[in-house]
């Protein structure tokens, strides 16, 4: 009998949770430099094979050598990540590994493989390819990084709506039945683009702070000028994706975990015409169902309507949360039922799986102790939210202006906008992260959404070998974040136009 039909030590539950956040944390800040900078580099050699001007390829052979500092880091703690899986949340894997691990298998064997292919061509290949290819295999080294991102966040999204399987108390596992569900859910498109467009944001405003860090030192005022150029045509593009993704994505959260949307409004009583809040105290009426429904006049609902239950406008009556735990004890309760009497009383084990079968959506609220555990930390959530659309707005604005001005050859006499430029790079990874939270802490207490909390999905393992593996993960997390820093910074500092 596997060990998810228990729930373990809540102490053992936060410290897992600890390790794979700050896992997952650190891995995010190699990944979206990877995704941006691939398109910068990109641009940069398409332009010198249009061209035949060797400042380009020069330009280009600079960014790549960052790409590949950044790449090699990502991918030492990528790893590690997926491995977690196993170690720390091997009642999860068991759970759902038939579906979750699919996505992840195509991953390693395809796309994987393909970036590792082709980046090894785009580095050593120069004058030894024709141009062409060389320039193919650049953006086929991106591609196969935009595709690592699909499979991966296929898999995030299908934990945050679980769709084409059933579950199968035979085997007591969550069996894929439908492939091209899992893989091409609406949610999983969504978070895909919105994903990888915030991953060229990021590539982008790299690209401009290291432009402006240049020209504030007068140096490589050519390779400066052009970072920039190409840096915020990128981040600017890119930016206006990530709002028009973050709006269908908006949606979709509202349809599938309202939850998560109530706790990133802070929005206890819900309604029609709900308003957004830009911060506590002020808000704009109307506007929260404008976002969620794209009707001023839609219903949202709150965190305590939520739980109490309600009815929405259109006649559907949503459960209480009390009611949910209840169905999912008794599914719970049926499955036990089942395993016991299957071999013995195949009629009692019939019957025990109908219940089963008729209570099997609320399975994950039998392990609910109280309904204050379905509410995520609402002042984290919420706060994090507006880090991320307040960072990304101003960096929309500054990454436009550096354009304009650059255009019209005036922005090496605008210092402001330069040092503007260069704390844009802390700027965009911090809405990133704080993208991440909103994801991923506004969906608990599951691990995926309604079918298994995180109680019952880890792994049984004592709570000092956790907390041991934890603090050795932190120090040489870490120390690969300071190695690459200080690569990057060097390479930088080093770097002199022929």
């Amino acid at each position: 009998m596997v060990t998810f039909l228990n729930i373990l030590d809540p102490q053992l539950t936060d410290w897992s949770r600890a390790q794979f956040a700050m896992t997952a944390c650190y891995h995010w800040l190699f990944v979206p430099l990877t995704l941006g900078l691939a398109v910068v580099m990109g641009v940069m050699e398409t332009v010198y094979v249009r061209t035949r001007d060797d400042f380009w390829k020069r330009a280009a052979q600079f960014w790549q050598k960052l790409f590949g500092i950044n790449f090699a880091i990502g991918v030492a703690t990528g790893l590690i990540l997926e491995f977690e899986f196993g170690t720390n949340w091997s009642n999860y894997s068991w759970f759902v590994g038939d579906i979750f691990g699919a996505p992840l298998a195509i991953e390693g064997i395809v796309a994987f493989f393909m970036e590792s292919t082709f980046i090894a061509v785009m580095f050593f290949g120069w004058n030894k390819v024709g141009r062409g290819f060389h320039l193919a295999s650049t953006w086929l080294t991106g591609v196969g990084a935009t595709l690592s991102a699909w499979w991966i966040l296929v898999a995030n999204s299908w934990m945050q709506h679980p769709v084409g399987m059933a579950f199968n108390p035979e085997t007591v596992r969550n069996e894929m039945m439908d492939f091209f569900a899992v893989a091409f859910a609406p949610e999983a498109v969504t978070k895909f683009c919105h994903t990888v467009t915030s991953g060229w944001m990021t590539g982008g405003v790299f690209a401009v702070g290291v432009g402006c860090w240049f020209l504030l030192r007068g140096r490589n005022r050519r390779l400066a000028l052009a970072s920039i150029r190409v840096g915020a045509a990128t981040g600017v593009v890119a930016a206006l994706l990530v709002i028009a993704t973050g709006d269908r994505s908006g949606i979709d959260i509202a349809r599938t975990q309202p939850m998560k949307l109530a706790a990133a409004e802070g929005l206890r009583q819900g309604g029609r015409q709900a308003p957004f809040s830009i911060v506590p105290g002020i808000e704009i009426p109307g506007m929260l169902s404008l976002l969620a429904t794209h009707d001023i006049d839609g219903y949202v609902p709150g965190i305590d309507n939520l739980l109490d239950g309600y009815t929405a406008p259109d006649g559907t009556v949503r459960p209480s949360a009390d009611e949910r735990m209840e169905r999912g004890r008794k599914a719970l309760q049926a499955f036990r039922d089942f395993r016991a009497a299957r071999k013995k009383d195949p009629a009692a084990a019939a019957v025990a799986r109908q219940t089963l079968e008729e209570n099997v959506a609320d399975f994950g609220y039998g392990y609910i102790g109280s309904r204050d555990e379905l509410v995520p930390p609402v002042w984290l959530v919420y706060w994090s939210f507006r880090v991320m659309v307040g960072a990304g707005s101003v960096l929309l604005v500054v990454l436009a202006l550096l354009w304009w001005f650059e255009r019209r050859g005036r922005l090496e006499k605008m210092r402001w906008l330069l040092h503007a430029g260069m704390w844009s790079v802390p700027a965009v990874y911090l809405a990133g992260q704080a993208g991440w939270i909103v994801a991923e802490v506004g969906r608990q207490p599951w691990a995926i959404q309604d079918l298994l909390p995180v109680t019952a999905a880890v792994s049984h393992l004592s709570v000092a070998a956790v907390q041991t593996t934890f603090f050795i993960f932190l120090v040489i997390f870490t120390l690969l974040l300071a190695a690459e820093v200080r690569i990057m910074t060097r390479a930088i500092r080093t770097c002199r136009e022929e």
